[in-house]
């Protein structure tokens, strides 16, 4: 499953077979953003949203909190609801008319709220965001690159070390050269038995 932002290049037709959960952080800000433009009776709709995913975000941190009992029927009276307020119908209001279209397309997609139906899938990609910040940090402190090719570059051997340092290989040096000569990352089930030895 794949934790993502709203950014349009995760709902390319490549990526149409991948399970997504869309970030509820990134989807509060921008609801929050809305909402500061509107008055009267145009902030209910994004009102209404900003709660009901205020409460499946408690939800799950009451399940990982250690309070899961009635965790599932929680759960699918808050997926009816806002099913519900997600359904297909026009708003007067265009900010409100977009965000339902789009909110509306993840959540048709299953890509709202995935988190409930899998607890230990997270609701954000904060955790994504703050594992990138040091590359985005040295890329910043390097004057970043010059062209788009090194852009790349840096993109990729960055997302290259930090899968390796994630699969628990012993050293991200012969994790690297074992990429280097055969493409394809260590396998993470040997690592974890050489660790285990």
């Amino acid at each position: 499953m794949l934790v993502t932002d709203r950014g349009r290049s995760y709902d390319a037709i490549e990526l149409a077979g991948v399970r997504q959960q869309k970030c509820l952080a990134h989807i509060q800000r921008t609801l929050s953003e809305v909402l500061a433009q509107q008055q009267g009776k145009a902030r209910a709709c994004g009102r209404r949203l900003k709660g009901l995913l205020g409460q499946a975000l408690d939800l799950w941190q009451a399940y990982h909190q250690g309070h899961r009992r009635g965790f599932a029927p929680h759960a699918q009276r808050l997926r009816h609801v806002i099913t519900h307020h997600l359904r297909d119908r026009r708003l007067k209001d265009p900010n409100n008319q977009r965000l339902l279209n789009e909110l509306g397309g993840h959540h048709d997609r299953g890509n709202l709220l995935r988190f409930l139906d899998a607890p230990r899938l997270e609701p954000t990609n904060n955790r994504a965001e703050r594992a990138l910040r040091p590359a985005v940090i040295a890329r910043k402190v390097s004057q970043c690159s010059k062209t788009t090719r090194g852009a790349q570059t840096f993109a990729a051997f960055t997302s290259v070390v930090r899968t390796l340092a994630r699969t628990g290989t012993d050293s991200i040096v012969e994790g690297l050269l074992h990429v280097f000569h055969s493409a394809q990352m260590p396998d993470a089930s040997a690592a974890a038995y050489h660790q285990s030895r």
